[in-house]
């Protein structure tokens, strides 16, 4: 497992720039399960609203915390599915959400907390590392597994 790209933030304000070059890191490779992780308060949430603002999305995007799955359209009718697996029990909750039919569905799924569902995951996803430095800066680390 190799980084693949890595990308520095100085304020949560620059996690558009961010989302946009993540955008298209995974276009170029086509990777469309997206697994966010970091720290609580690390930036999966609001990276995942810019990602659908990149992503064309015109609706409301929140956090999925108690639904677990949100759905969205892009402006061409694309949906992406943003899960939080946070206050999940174990994985058979999640499975009892169709979360592996998201998974497999070719459509883009932001998935925070996604150690919780390990075991459900494919093996193929970009995994997105949010890590918080000292100066509250974010450095995102972008890997492919495959």
């Amino acid at each position: 497992m190799k980084s693949d790209l890595q990308i520095s933030c100085k304020t949560l304000e620059e996690l558009p720039r961010a989302a946009a070059e993540i955008v298209a890191f995974a276009k170029e490779k086509q990777e469309w399960v997206w697994l966010l992780e970091g720290v609580m308060g690390a930036g999966k949430t609001t990276l995942s609203k810019a990602v659908c603002k990149e992503m064309g999305v015109a609706d409301v995007v929140q956090s999925p915390t108690f639904s677990i799955v949100n759905e969205y359209r892009t402006r061409d009718n694309e949906p992406v599915y943003h899960f939080d697996f946070y206050r999940i029990g174990d994985v058979e909750e999640a499975i009892q959400t169709g979360a592996e039919d998201y998974f497999y569905s070719g459509a883009l799924c932001l998935v925070e907390w996604p150690s919780k569902v390990e075991a459900i995951l494919p093996d193929t996803y970009l995994h997105i590392q949010i890590n918080v430095d000292k100066d509250s800066g974010r450095n995102i680390l972008l890997t492919i597994h495959e």
